[in-house]
């Protein structure tokens, strides 16, 4: 078998089978280089490749001011001003230009009217045409700022949404273990894609749209009193009102419709999300129909939902082209009334009658994109209530590194429970000597995890200290801490990537020769050996493709790629076989040599290994002692002790 670098050096996280590096460009191949007729167009490529600069984005477990100041409109578009003013430019020069139109129509009309009245056509032609040029040119400048608010939107939207992806991205790395407890998985995959979605929305179409039919209204209301006083108070005493009041309805009954379609999408993708992952369950306990019945019950609402905002427009839209047509009729009647008696000229009555429909018509669309603010205003609403939780696991303000750890444990009149009022341990005292193997064993739900939990801080007590090497771990920083331990799950998690990827995943820049080392002390070689392309072999989602005593030996190399000084095992051979159970075991022996271990033991054969075994139960410490001193005491461990040798002895009977 090739160990060289070309095997060992793999593609990202994020790859996929059969891809590789330039160096490694797939099936293990040597690349051959770039043929030289198409070196050319490589060269083209590269030269039109932008710059790529480092990434910018920075973690820590410490909200800083900026994360505590709620997330708003303002906030967002604070950091790119200068799209956001070049957009405003094109909209005003959009807004002013597109009204040149009707102005034009009533010069050209008035014209008109004089050659009829009196018969001279001097100089007639040349002022229509003059106006035709104006108007063409008006077009063309509203054709030309249009396109250049929407480029100038569509960009602005691109980067504030893509700093507003990793923002939020970032405090879901911050969150601690209960958030994802208490929070639904799709729940939150909704704050990433649909509640950044209509943001989106409303900073590339919706500001824009807000902006411009604004402006409109305003010019064109401004010139209507400057044609006719009279008749633009008739247009705003009988037209608005009504339109006022249609609009009002339409806000009050879209918002509640928008807020169901909301809610309705989250339940969807929640309960996909939850049938997703609990796939094989749902298999193996035939329920497929329960939940084809439930899932068409959850996406009914949502239709319902939908439903109701489509009846809502359809009254509303038909309703404000109504009393468009309405205003015509009642400004042609005043209006030409008003030119028979010589009040008003042709030209002003016609361009009247266009600017109502150019008023009314931002109105209507004003109040239709008020859906699409509305939305935007509840996805804000949704991500400040993620964005402003802070994690349960706090980082102090300029908590300083932890120093370098021997292992020494203590459990100081530690008190923890995950409900207020519902304490699961109860002023545990108890001591980790350096370089000791712990085990804690007990039945479930009597807090062997949860002490474990309270080491790697993944929970802080409600009472008492941890202490590591007399240090309060909750004095120092989180990163600091964790890069001193290694934690080993039950069910050990796979990313999609390469064997390579996941075992160097405990650690940045471990070199090939350290996932070497991990994979021959923890028995993995020959597992490697068997899989298609070795260590470069892509493991799906979950690592599914695996056995889970294949899995859990990965698990292992990671931890040791970690070089933790106290390493957290939480019956990691409980899921196992007999024969993976036995590989495992020899792979911790050389595992835990020299470390603190501590051991959440299902099987006591693991128990048995342990320097000293913890029998927790209750809440609290039962019995300390090694196992052979627990069994020649007489107490709890004995008992559990003798019940697993006459369970031995019956199934091999």
């Amino acid at each position: 078998m090739a160990w060289g670098g070309g095997m060992w050096g793999g593609g990202g996280m994020g790859g996929h089978p059969g891809g590789g590096s330039p160096g490694n460009p797939g099936n293990g191949l040597p690349f051959a280089g770039i043929p030289p007729e198409l070196q050319g167009g490589v060269n083209l490529l590269l030269e039109k490749e932008p710059e790529h600069p480092e990434p910018t984005a920075q973690f820590s477990y410490q909200m800083s001011e900026a994360d505590r100041r709620p997330l708003t409109l303002r906030s967002l578009l604070s950091q790119h001003w200068k799209l956001a003013g070049l957009a405003f430019g094109f909209i005003v020069l959009v807004s002013l230009t597109n009204q040149a139109g009707p102005l034009l129509v009533d010069k050209g009309v008035n014209v008109v009217t004089a050659v009829l009245a009196t018969h001279q056509r001097s100089g007639a032609f040349g002022k229509v045409i003059l106006y035709g040029i104006i108007f063409l040119i008006a077009t063309g400048v509203s054709a030309g700022s249009q396109s250049g608010y929407v480029r100038a939107t569509g960009r602005l939207a691109a980067r504030a949404l893509n700093d507003l992806r990793v923002k939020v991205f970032t405090h879901l790395q911050r969150m601690s273990l209960d958030f994802y407890t208490d929070e639904k998985a799709g729940v939150i995959m909704t704050r990433m894609t649909s509640d950044i979605q209509n943001l989106q929305m409303l900073l590339q179409d919706g500001l824009a749209s807000f902006a411009v039919q604004g402006l409109t209204m305003i010019v064109i209301t401004v010139i209507l009193f400057a044609l006719n006083m009279k008749l633009a108070l008739v247009t705003v005493l009988v037209v608005i009102p009504v339109l006022a009041g249609l609009s009002l309805w339409f806000r009050t009954a879209s918002e509640k419709g928008y807020q169901r379609v909301r809610d309705g999408i989250a339940n969807v993708l929640a309960d996909l999300s939850e049938n997703l992952h609990g796939i094989r369950v749902v298999t193996a306990h035939n329920r497929r129909n329960h939940n084809v019945v439930h899932h068409r019950n959850v996406v009914g609402q949502y239709r319902d939902a939908n439903i109701y905002t489509a009846q809502i427009n359809a009254i509303y839209g038909p309703g404000t082209q109504m009393l468009s047509f309405l205003g015509q009729v009642v400004l042609l009647g005043v209006g030409g009334t008003m030119a028979l008696h010589h009040e008003l000229s042709l030209g002003a009555l016609a361009a009247f009658i266009l600017y109502l429909n150019r008023f009314l018509q931002p109105i209507t669309l004003l109040v239709q994109q008020y859906n699409t603010y509305q939305q935007g205003q509840s996805s804000f609403i949704k991500l400040n209530t993620l964005l402003l939780q802070p994690p349960s696991v706090p980082e102090n303000n300029g908590a300083p590194a932890l120093p370098p750890i021997e292992g020494n444990i203590v459990f100081e009149d530690v008190t923890f429970g995950y409900d207020p009022g519902t304490p699961v341990l109860r002023d545990i005292n108890l001591t980790i000597r350096s370089g000791e193997t712990v085990a804690f064993v007990g039945p479930t739900g009597a807090g062997k995890s949860t002490m474990a939990k309270l080491v790697t801080r993944f929970y802080d007590p409600t009472a008492g200290r941890v202490l590591i090497d007399g240090h309060d771990i909750r004095n120092y920083s989180v990163q600091s801490l964790r890069r001193q331990l290694g934690v080993v799950p039950q069910e050990p998690f796979l990313f999609a990537g390469t064997v390579r990827d996941n075992i160097a995943f405990a650690r940045d820049k471990v070199s090939d020769d350290e996932v070497r080392e991990a994979i021959r002390t923890v028995g993995l070689m020959e597992v490697v050996e068997r899989l298609p392309e070795e260590i470069n072999t892509f493991v799906y989602e979950r690592g599914q493709s695996l056995s889970s005593g294949e899995r859990q030996l990965i698990a292992l190399a990671r931890a040791f790629v970690a070089h933790p000084r106290v390493l957290v095992l939480d019956e990691a051979t409980s899921n196992l076989d007999l024969l993976s159970e036995s590989k495992i075991e020899r792979a911790l022996d050389v595992l835990l040599e020299g470390r603190t271990a501590i051991l959440i033991a299902h099987r006591l054969t693991t128990a048995m290994k342990a320097d000293r075994i913890v029998v927790v139960d209750e809440g609290g410490i039962v019995e300390v002692g090694s196992h052979d001193e627990l069994v020649e005491a007489g107490g709890r461990y004995a008992e559990m002790y003798e019940t697993w040798i006459s369970h031995a002895e019956g199934a091999a009977a």
